[in-house]
């Protein structure tokens, strides 16, 4: 029985690696992935999910408004598994339309993104994933102290943390850093002396 899957994690953990992992192992056995990305997520281009160390592939982008299930029906129902990297950018309605193209269509969605912002609030699309994934599974990647990391620490131009502004901001090592909640309050006090 197929599954609606989030694996998450903070920032650096590869969550991307592992989706573009997990898409080969499928083909590598003679099955036929979809990989979806959030058209938001223009980082690498359009049409690519690109990892930090550097494994890539195409992937189809996916609208803020766009209907995941009727995209999926009139053009790629020859997929037996779905793979969504950045799920986090996804609406809860498109996380909704996953679940469905799970029940409806016995195959398998493999969600891969952030739980949480920059300020520690759970994305829209994470919070869904939470709501209703059947299978749940934590990317674990670590601080510098060693600690778990779960702080995706937003950092300005000068290198210090941010604490407000859009929840969307795209960026990667230069602009974002994973950290432990105690070490990210700890910087938080001192650089707000």
């Amino acid at each position: 029985m197929a599954k609606l899957y989030f694996k998450f994690g903070a920032m650096g953990c590869s969550k991307t690696a592992q989706a573009l992992i997990t898409k080969f192992n499928y083909e590598e056995n003679g099955i036929k992935v979809l990989l979806l990305k959030p058209a938001i997520d223009n980082r690498d281009g359009a049409k690519i999910v690109k990892s930090r160390i550097g494994l890539q592939n195409e992937a189809v982008p996916v609208s803020e408004n766009e209907n995941i299930c009727e995209t999926y029906e009139k053009h790629y129902s020859d997929c037996k598994v779905i793979i969504v990297d950045e799920c986090q950018f996804l609406s809860p309605e498109q996380v909704d339309q996953l679940a469905d193209i799970v029940i409806t269509k016995d195959i398998p969605v493999l969600c891969f993104g952030l739980s949480t912002d920059f300020t520690t609030h759970l994305f829209p699309g994470s919070k869904r994933l939470f709501e209703i994934a059947e299978s749940i599974k934590e990317i674990k990647s670590v601080c510098t102290c060693g600690a778990k990391a779960t702080v995706n620490a937003r950092l300005d131009e000068n290198g210090k943390i941010v604490t407000e502004g859009s929840q969307v901001c795209l960026g990667g090592n230069e602009r974002y850093i994973a950290m432990c909640r105690r070490c990210w309050l700890k910087r938080l006090a001192l650089e707000r002396k």
